[in-house]
């Protein structure tokens, strides 16, 4: 049974970040890349459908210690999986990824203050040791996404795939395609696959709200030009975040006028006669749920041409030759994609426990949306709904890097975030009305009201909170393990510090 100073579980955007930052601010500790798959990259590897993109800017989705240099501020998804696994090679944290080892439980002791992490791989179950547990794994079912069963399913005569697990042998060249969904994978799929099929259709219950954006950051490739490497990276990165944050609040202060703004410019682009209002008007408000961009208005462009069309019904019934709708009429189709969602989970399904008490996070409360309550030496990357994921990791990465840090510097073995007894009402961490996280309200964490439990959405507030902001909060307590003979304890044999 090996130990470690830190172990994190995934090798995706995230865990690469948290490496590279352990490295750089406490280089002295000992730490391994837990990776249940066989390759670097996390959501990048796992999906391969057509046109796979980023839906962030790659200026802010890209580390900030290693520049995006390329001018396409929404790439494609090779070229993000390329760029994470060659930051992995250029540091030498592909030296430390463990492939295969896939984490099932995690237990933690407090008299000795290590957690006992079980592991399962090819050659059978293993079990490590290490005194931080990071989970870098995001919050995605990578077994499955959300497929619900339609009626007639099985009399359906061509392919039913999802985009989740896309065949890489299917041909849709020629085909009929019908997409269910109007999330950011259908806007994806359909402008990409437009080109080769006969006619492909986007099926819809309800529309979601798309922003069309340049693909390529024409301003930040002029600055690219003038400036050198570090300085424009850190001019653009910061233009996006601002732009990103001041459209964020125009939409949630101004919702009917960030709409109008959305609507109009669908109508300019569209053919004339198209219904935008059923098609591209929503039930909710922009920013109840992620806004899906489209680049270049590639999937306006689609339509345009007459080579893809949306169709806003509800599925009665799938039938031999296709899909019959509600409203009496069918959709012939050869293929399907059943673009219908992600499933979420914590932990990549690992099970929790402290002191041989099991952990549910669906009942904890997030701390500075990077712990758990009572759950000691254990952090989250959790990146941000409104914004790049990896502004947020990041910040949890060096976040995470202070806290070792001062641990060791006052002889400390572990913190714990530990909440007021009868604390306040709590709500859902993610507050968006998307079905996949309703769906998931059984599995993420709930937030606070006020801070530290809130979780903040907002990157400049969480540079204060996770940068600038004092460890010894009260809310966070700090211990060393003592044995269980020990006598002035007050948790479970272990001596908290006082504040």
């Amino acid at each position: 049974m090996g130990e470690l100073d830190v172990l994190i579980v995934g090798a995706g955007l995230s865990g690469i970040a948290a490496a590279w930052h352990l490295q750089a601010k406490c280089p002295d500790r000992s730490f391994a890349l837990l990776e249940a798959r066989d390759a670097i990259g996390g959501t990048w590897d796992l999906f391969r459908y057509p046109g796979i993109r980023s839906d962030s800017d790659m200026f802010t989705l890209g580390y900030g210690f290693r520049p995006w240099i390329s001018e396409r501020a929404i790439a494609p998804g090779p070229a993000i999986r390329e760029y994470v696994r060659e930051t992995a090679r250029v540091h030498g944290i592909d030296r430390h990824i463990r492939f295969g080892h896939r984490v099932t439980a995690a237990a933690w002791n407090t008299q000795e203050a290590r957690w006992t992490v079980t592991v399962a791989t090819a050659a059978g179950e293993q079990q490590l040791r290490c005194r931080f547990l990071f989970f870098c794994s995001g919050y995605y079912d990578y077994a499955q996404g959300h497929a619900p069963a339609f009626p007639g399913q099985e009399a359906f005569g061509g392919t039913i795939v999802h985009p989740q697990h896309w065949p890489e042998d299917l041909d849709y060249a020629g085909k009929r395609v019908v997409v269910i969904g109007s999330g950011a994978t259908a806007v994806t799929l359909v402008p990409e696959m437009a080109a080769r099929t006969a006619h492909i259709t986007m099926l819809q219950r309800s529309p979601s709200w798309v922003v069309a954006l340049p693909a390529r950051d024409r301003l930040g490739a002029a600055v690219q030009r003038v400036l050198p490497r570090r300085a424009a990276h850190t001019l653009i990165r910061w233009k996006n975040i601002l732009i990103a944050m001041a459209l964020f609040q125009f939409a949630r202060r101004r919702p009917q006028s960030f709409q109008r703004l959305l609507l109009g410019d669908a109508r300019r682009r569209l053919p004339q006669g198209f219904d935008v209002e059923r098609h591209l008007l929503p039930r909710y408000a922009p920013w109840d749920q992620r806004l899906c961009i489209i680049p270049d208005a590639d999937l306006y462009k689609a339509i345009a041409s007459g080579k893809a069309s949306i169709v806003t019904d509800t599925i009665e019934r799938f039938t031999a030759g296709g899909i019959r709708l509600a409203s009496g009429a069918e959709l012939p189709a050869d293929i399907i994609v059943s673009a219908t969602g992600l499933k979420l989970q914590m932990l990549g399904g690992a099970r929790l426990t402290v002191d041989g008490e099991p952990v549910d996070l669906a009942q904890r409360v997030a701390y500075r949306g990077a712990m758990c309550e009572g759950v000691p030496n254990l952090a989250l990357a959790m990146g941000y709904t409104n914004a790049s994921w990896t502004l947020k990791a990041e910040l949890i990465a060096r976040y995470v890097c202070r806290l070792l840090n001062h641990m060791r510097a006052h002889g400390e073995d572990f913190c714990v975030p530990v909440r007021s007894e009868g604390g306040e009402a709590t709500r859902p961490a993610l507050d968006l009305n998307s079905g996949y996280i309703q769906r998931a309200a059984g599995v993420l964490p709930r937030q606070g009201e006020r801070k530290p439990w809130r979780m903040l959405q907002n990157y400049l507030q969480d540079i204060v909170s996770l940068r600038f902001s004092r460890l010894r909060d009260g809310a966070l307590r700090f211990g060393r393990a003592v044995g269980p003979r020990s006598d002035p304890t007050n948790h479970a044999g272990t001596r908290f510090v006082q504040q």
